[in-house]
């Protein structure tokens, strides 16, 4: 088998193709592992600095502004992925509370329910955000309330 990749600066998001001459079941597998393929890293950029983020270390992942960011306990990067990307790579610890927010349950330090159709979420570095009225039933579902 051959392996060819090509550097370029210009493609937005990285693809892989095959190119072979018949379907086999060996194809199919290697295809089945590629698009199961989830990345132990993120590139985050922060100015001119790229930083490798680690899933781990994000509290969530947000939209404003037609940016996508990933806040950690300390600084928030941009990273160029849009939510749903971010959604279908990350760890099950990772959960969808917005159209515009994501975030890591294992950096949650409470849920507050006594909002009437809403969640607040206080993570334990202090910050805190909210799950909106869509959302619920999934968070509790998840969490098993």
């Amino acid at each position: 088998m051959k392996v060819e990749i090509k550097i370029d600066e210009d493609c937005a998001e990285t693809w892989v193709g095959i190119h072979t001459n018949a379907m086999t079941d060996d194809i199919i597998e290697l295809a089945r592992k590629i698009s199961e393929y989830k990345p132990a890293t993120l590139a985050g950029f922060r100015g001119e600095r790229v930083v490798m983020l680690n899933p781990a270390d994000i509290l969530r992942f947000y939209s404003a502004n037609q940016r996508v960011y990933g806040v950690t306990k300390d600084e928030e990067y941009t990273v160029r992925l849009r939510l749903y990307e971010l959604e279908n790579q990350l760890p099950p610890d990772f959960v969808r509370i917005s159209n515009s927010e994501i975030i890591n349950l294992k950096w949650v330090a409470s849920f507050d329910l006594s909002f009437v159709g809403t969640v607040w979420v206080k993570f334990k570095n202090g910050s805190d955000t909210y799950v909106s009225r869509r959302y619920v039933p999934k968070i509790k579902q998840k969490l098993g309330i």
